[in-house]
């Protein structure tokens, strides 16, 4: 079927409205949990006494619970479901969150940000995962874009609200920090919930859909799965060589996403002269809210390109970021530099979407679990690198610029690895029939 035909696009419209602002209400509550240490950072390390080269271990300390656990996490959804593994995610992460507010030593800092990687392991290539249960490859850039606004969106809601927090400093006998990790953990554990009762685990259990919604959404789905090429099982997609090249250029993009957000707090604070609280957050909500306009702007035009061309619209998003995190250090000017930082937030984010087309294009059955899972758990661990090299250069050089540069260079690194991709096949351009995948799903759907 093709991917304009009206009664496609009446179903995955029914889809995005129903499933997308869930899925990045989640994302904004992880990626928050997961960043916020960043505004807690100055009066977090002063209280509970953790040093400067503490803080940055124990801040990459998290990825590297996530990406042990990852691929398990994902082989775990595809047996019990999304909606009963995305609530035990979100409650456990969100627990571990809220007992961040009692750190008081760099081991107890350590063994929480570690087992916070832990529990969300899952959570991000599990959604990623779902969405291609639910979404054609045509209209896959856009929805992941929508769902890649939980990060800006995190920042342009989460900023002021974790500034807020801070400001709370003393109130019933907490200090300020200790009610940002509380509060915000405690949203994720009543989200995590709300999951459970809200989310289908496929197509056939969407009662919100109509039966031709449901088979003529599932018979597309069925169709581009028998299109593609890559691995089918488990083993071959952990060793593929494909999914190992996707792992390096995700990595590689991390390191700048991660080395950015981490510090941009601090960055910003620098830049307009203030201590980290209300006014930083929404200073800091700036480049994230003209990311969020770039993001989807740019992800909905590339769905309009056959995918071999999306590799362009990549590179050149990330290298414009690495511009703008450049321009960022090499200024001064406080206008100048948070402009810059606006460029970089929109280049990072804008990117991402467009690069989950790759994987998700070319994998499919238990290889797509295993090899997103793969793909993101040894990608992310740029995000335990970052702040450790970062901090390192800085030292070396004896430059606060050096190391955004470092992170500059990861992105320059990354567009030219997206280059250099190979043409593969664009699953929305096969000619194959679809009657026998439209005859299994009906079936699938009449057992359902």
């Amino acid at each position: 079927m093709r991917s304009d035909a009206p009664a496609l696009r009446t179903a995955v419209r029914r889809v995005m409205v129903r499933l997308i602002p869930f899925l990045f209400l989640m994302y904004v509550i992880a990626f928050l949990d997961r960043v916020n240490i960043g505004f807690a950072k100055e009066e977090f390390q002063a209280h509970a006494g953790i040093s400067e080269a503490a803080y940055a271990l124990g801040a990459g300390l998290f990825f590297i619970g996530y990406a042990l656990f990852e691929v398990p996490s994902n082989l775990i959804m595809t047996r019990v479901g999304a909606r009963w593994w995305m609530c035990r995610i979100m409650v456990t992460w969100g627990l571990i969150s809220a007992a961040m507010s009692l750190v008081n030593s760099e081991f107890l800092f350590y063994l929480l940000r570690f087992l916070l990687g832990v529990a969300e392991a899952g959570f991000f290539p599990g959604v990623i995962l779902y969405i291609t249960y639910w979404v054609p490859h045509a209209y896959r850039a856009r929805c992941n874009a929508l769902f890649y606004f939980g990060i800006p969106l995190a920042s342009v809601l989460g900023a002021p609200l974790s500034g807020a927090l801070l400001e709370l400093d003393g109130a019933a006998g907490f200090l300020g920090w200790q009610w940002m990790f509380a509060v915000e953990g405690l949203i994720a554990c009543v989200v995590g919930v709300w999951a459970f009762f809200y989310l289908d685990d496929s197509p056939a259990h969407a009662k919100w859909l109509t039966e031709e919604q449901r088979t003529t959404l599932q018979a597309a789905l069925d169709a581009e799965d028998g299109a593609k090429r890559g691995p089918h099982r488990l083993l071959s997609a952990l060793v593929d060589l494909r999914v190992l090249y996707f792992c390096l250029i995700y990595f590689l993009i991390q390191c700048s996403v991660y080395g950015m957000t981490f510090y941009l707090p601090t960055q910003v604070s620098e830049a307009v002269g203030s201590e980290v609280g209300l006014l930083v957050g929404l200073v800091t909500a700036i480049p994230w809210t003209v990311a969020l306009v770039v993001n989807i702007v740019v992800n909905t035009a590339a769905d309009r390109l056959a995918q071999p061309k999306k590799r362009f619209v990549a590179a050149a998003c990330v290298a414009v970021g690495s511009v703008g995190i450049a321009a960022s250090a090499a200024f001064s000017n406080p206008v100048l530099a948070i402009a810059g930082l606006s460029v970089a937030a929109a280049g990072y984010i804008t990117v991402q979407p467009v690069f989950w087309t790759f994987p998700a294009a070319y994998l499919t059955g238990t290889a797509a679990a295993a090899g997103i899972g793969l793909i993101n758990s040894l990608g992310n661990l740029g995000g335990f690198v970052a702040p450790v090299a970062k901090t390192w250069v800085e030292s070396t050089l004896d430059s606060d610029a050096a190391g955004l540069y470092l992170l500059a260079l990861c992105g320059f690194a990354a567009a030219a690895l997206f280059l250099t991709l190979t043409k593969s096949e664009d699953p929305t351009a096969t000619t194959r029939s679809t009657t026998p995948q439209t005859t299994r799903a009906t079936k699938n759907l009449d057992r359902n």
